[in-house]
């Protein structure tokens, strides 16, 4: 099928969700509208990108321990808050699409650099290719981290954009489900569910509609919707941090009490007169989920804090090791930490400890 047969079965089964009510009889059937709906969306976006994922998208060269994308309305303040951040050169202008390429810029926090890219200004349609749709999408699935923005007068649409990621698979501040898949030569489908999360037989059927014949799926975790489920079959799925922005804050008239809203998850501010940009560092920081390694020569010596070793916060000290050198695990026997996570200075720790910021290690026999 090309993509524009694709995109018409795509159309027909979501008119076929809408216009079916949603009940206790109906939940089968929505459950496999909706895989199928998924299986298509995944066949769209292979057929359009050839299989790599890039969507034809632009050509970023990554730097530094995280990056990170700007991505919202046209005329949002994008531009200015890259320039004001970082040493970027984004054009700046009061109108729409005045960014029509990818500005990278890099700024410098807790030691960590992080590359901030300012892309074009993404509308509804993205995920049909509207407005720089689908090289927006490359360049987002391929971050650290996307922040949302949008400015002060058009705050509704922030719901929008996420909506739009949504539909193209870009999962926003959620993890994977907990769903384990092992392929078998026979046995049909088998459904192990310690926790009874959904029917049975809405399962077998959704993961057949997904292209599964003999498999055995063992859900690890309760799961608690049908799209969940959908989630953790499909191999398109791009799970990413998000901070939310509101930006132009200058222009209204009534000051803000917060720089946060009540439920603390979207920052407002103005990269014009500088509010609200400590906070918005330091949720990024907060979002990349990075902690940093500070690494003793001698045991008894000062840590190297000029260059720390950044991290992911779920890695253990063997991982830390991997990244030094793949040799250096079997020449070292101990590790010993400092730091406000050691119970005492110097405790002595298994490889499997995990990490925590601003930890100070040395490895030795």
């Amino acid at each position: 099928m090309i993509a524009e047969e694709i995109q018409q079965k795509i159309l027909a089964v979501q008119k076929e969700i809408r216009e079916t009510p949603y009940d206790k009889s109906s939940q089968f059937h929505h459950g496999v509208l909706k895989a199928k709906l998924s299986r298509l969306r995944d066949a769209l976006e292979e057929k359009i990108t050839g299989g790599s994922g890039g969507g034809g998208g632009y050509a970023i060269k990554h730097s530094g321990d995280a990056s990170v994308v700007l991505v919202g309305l046209p005329n949002v303040g994008k531009s200015t808050l890259l320039n004001s951040l970082t040493n970027a050169e984004s054009k700046v202008g009061n109108y729409d699409f005045t960014t029509l390429g990818v500005v990278p810029g890099m700024l410098e926090y807790k030691g960590v650099r992080i590359q901030m890219l300012d892309l074009p200004g993404i509308i509804e349609g993205a995920a049909k290719d509207k407005g720089f749709g689908r090289k927006v999408l490359s360049v987002i699935r391929a971050a650290n981290m996307v922040v949302l923005m949008t400015d002060i007068k058009r705050v509704d649409w922030l719901d929008r954009i996420k909506k739009e990621l949504e539909n193209a698979g870009i999962r926003l501040n959620k993890r994977p489900p907990k769903i384990h898949v092992r392929k078998t030569d026979k046995g049909a489908i088998q459904i192990i569910d310690p926790f009874k999360s959904l029917d049975e037989k809405t399962m077998i059927e959704v993961a057949s509609e997904m292209g599964l014949s003999n498999a055995v799926i063992h859900l690890a975790e309760k799961i608690n919707t049908i799209d969940e489920f959908i989630d953790g079959l499909s191999k398109s799925r791009t799970y990413i941090p998000l901070v939310e922005v509101v930006t132009k804050i200058d222009e209204i008239k009534s000051p803000l009490n917060s720089l946060f809203d009540e439920r603390g998850e979207r920052i407002y501010l103005s990269a014009v007169n500088g509010v609200g940009i400590e906070e918005f560092k330091e949720a990024m920081w907060k979002g990349l989920g990075l902690v940093r390694i500070y690494l003793k020569r001698e045991r008894s010596g000062e840590a190297d804090k000029k260059e720390p070793l950044i991290v992911k916060r779920n890695q253990t000290l063997g991982d830390v090791l991997k990244r030094i050198s793949n040799e250096m695990r079997d020449d070292v026997s101990r590790a010993y930490i400092w730091g406000n996570g050691a119970r005492f200075p110097g405790q002595e720790v298994s490889f499997k400890f995990q990490v925590f910021d601003e930890m100070e290690v040395w490895f030795g026999r």
